[in-house]
């Protein structure tokens, strides 16, 4: 059941009805169930290990918040670690641990039988692992207080809005928003819609459409470098249109019945370092990342080698939570590199919030580095996006042989119409977000002008959705 198809809008009208009829504990046991039908819809047989974690989680939380000796918390805490990354290793990293065994073997002169196991990866297993994990740390280190309700835990677990692809979203947030009457409101309905429109046209006009493009030339045997370019290029713009869409949407639809989901994109490519991008892109997984597994590290207390240890590791382990791949490895390793490479230039961490406001004046200076940045960020992206370790080699070969024979030749598919022209869009959109510092800068205009922006927005809607869609990128991680 896909954000982009009309069966989920029809689904989430029956939901809204029922809402808006119901009082408060009886809405959060129908979200509960219809959490689970939208889940379900994908394989219900899935849903088994949403339960297993839930049940698992919420008598490991209470019996940590009764226990006080220490020894006995922490063994608590490995039970729910052992259950929520027992699964996620079984069911998104076996299968890899066994290919790799496979091929270490052939380069000792073994010819082992390859190991097969068809196992189907859970959708969304990631995102809900991690979120119920940090449920499980806060009450292990006194931050939080369980719940007592079994069905609000659960439902925390399961909402379906960001249950598939985030954010990743902390008990102390979202857990609140569930246990107490929420109020509803025509200004949430409406910028719930514009969150909405937004992610859609983020997902069906751009990312959908620049697509094509990109696959062309990643399944090109022999592209030219001109071409791994302008594909890498539109795959960033890919990546962030299709992963930021579905937040938007999510954030939206939460939003609508009285929800509020965190912010999880802040214009990430207009980041002029790599501590600025990790806290503009995908920020409920930085942050997570930061707080439960680079703290737990030990952080910067321990020297400066330490420190560089550990944004490795943490970085190496973001790489792999995205898939079980050598490529992700070796992005996670690039992120952790250009991380360890700014601090060690810079010093110490600065703070940089997402959407601060800037005076046009000052971009005058970051315009320059934020298109140089771009293009490190980007060949990370082709580590992200490539097929293989020999496809990394071949097109990092081709580019680093700049200006040879067959270099400035290109074949890749254009865009269509409708994706160039939601790309000028989402520039515009994103760049007074940016300048303005607030992401509802669009309520500031005159009446007359919003519904000029509305309308505009609602003809690329229209006009891009012939274009084929695809599930969201992120679904397979």
């Amino acid at each position: 059941m896909l954000f982009t198809e009309l069966n989920f809008w029809i689904f989430f009208a029956v939901v809204s009805v029922l809402y808006v009829l119901l009082p408060h504990k009886a809405q959060n046991r129908m979200l509960l169930v219809a959490s689970y039908v939208f889940y379900g819809a994908w394989d219900w047989r899935f849903l088994s290990l949403i339960l297993l974690s839930t049940v698992a989680d919420y008598f490991v939380g209470f019996a940590m918040a009764r226990e006080n000796v220490q020894a006995r918390r922490k063994r608590l805490l490995w039970i729910s670690l052992a259950v929520n990354l027992g699964m996620l290793g079984i069911f998104k990293y076996l299968g890899f641990f066994a290919d790799s065994f496979t091929d270490l073997m052939g380069l000792f002169g073994y010819t082992p039988d390859p190991i097969t196991l068809a196992i189907v990866l859970p959708v969304g297993i990631s995102f809900y692992t991690f979120q119920t994990l940090s449920y499980t740390i806060d009450i292990y280190r006194r931050n939080l207080e369980p719940t007592r309700d079994f069905f609000d835990f659960a439902l925390f677990v399961a909402f379906f809005p960001q249950l598939v692809a985030g954010p990743i979203e902390r008990a102390s947030n979202l857990l609140p928003n569930i246990s107490a009457p929420r109020t509803l409101s025509w200004e949430a309905l409406g910028r719930g819609g514009v969150l909405c429109l937004t992610g859609l046209i983020k997902k069906i006009v751009i990312a959908d459409g620049v697509a094509p493009s990109v696959n062309a030339i990643y399944a090109s045997p022999d592209p030219s470098g001109l071409d791994i370019i302008f594909a890498t290029w539109l795959f960033a713009i890919q990546i962030y249109c299709d992963f930021s869409g579905y937040t938007d949407i999510a954030r939206g639809v939460a939003k609508m019945l009285g929800f509020r989901l965190m912010r999880n994109f802040a214009q990430p490519y207009f980041a002029i370092d790599p501590q600025e991008f990790w806290r503009r892109w995908h920020i409920s997984l930085s942050t997570w990342l930061r707080d439960y597994l680079y703290i737990s590290l030990g952080g910067n207390r321990g020297g400066r080698t330490a420190t560089y240890r550990n944004l490795m590791l943490t970085m190496v382990l973001g790489g792999i939570w995205h898939g079980a791949a050598w490529n992700f490895v070796l992005w996670g390793i690039y992120q952790g590199g250009l991380l360890a490479a700014h601090r060690a230039v810079t010093g110490a961490h600065k703070r940089v919030g997402e959407g601060v406001r800037r005076g046009r004046a000052h971009w005058l200076g970051r315009a320059l580095m934020i298109v140089l940045f771009f293009q490190v960020i980007c060949y990370g992206w082709l580590l992200f996006r490539a097929q293989s370790f020999d496809q990394i080699v071949d097109f990092t070969g081709t580019l680093i042989a700049f200006g040879a024979d067959g270099f400035w030749q290109s074949v890749i598919p254009a865009p269509p119409r409708a994706a160039i022209l939601g790309l000028i869009w989402l520039l515009l959109w994103d760049l007074a977000i940016e300048l303005r510092g607030n992401v509802r800068f669009y309520l500031a205009f005159p009446l007359p002008v919003r519904s000029a922006v509305y309308a505009v927005m609602i003809y690329l809607l229209a006009f891009g959705s012939t274009t084929e869609t695809s599930a969201f990128i992120y679904f397979q991680f």
